[in-house]
């Protein structure tokens, strides 16, 4: 059985990569994907921490707390997705460009 340290070094550096493509990057579109992967590595982390807790707690509350956890995480990174490139798509048409600094259309 793989250690629960491999699964959050893991984890851990799906994050940070992620977190250094939405800090670094300028394109809205490679942000958007930064995120995702965010959400990816959290998605790790509860399916490790479900299943080691089910193995080393004596009466977990629910079999499928973990799982159920996950499928809603990747529930809502869809929705996010869906309505994130819908938004770049409208500005795309709009400005010709998806560089993320460009975007103000909310200013004065």
């Amino acid at each position: 059985m793989i250690p629960l340290t491999w699964y959050l070094l893991v984890a851990a550096l799906l994050f940070c990569i992620g977190l250094y493509g939405v800090m670094a990057r300028r394109n809205a579109v490679a942000i958007l994907m930064s995120v995702e992967l965010m959400l990816n590595a959290v998605n790790i982390n509860l399916i490790a921490f479900w299943r080691y807790g089910s193995v080393l707690s004596p009466a977990p509350d629910t079999p499928t707390t973990g799982w159920a956890w996950a499928i809603f995480v990747l529930t809502v990174a869809a929705a996010e997705a869906a309505v994130g490139l819908a938004l770049i798509i409208s500005v795309y048409r709009r400005r010709d460009s998806v560089i993320a600094e460009e975007l103000d259309l909310l200013k004065n």
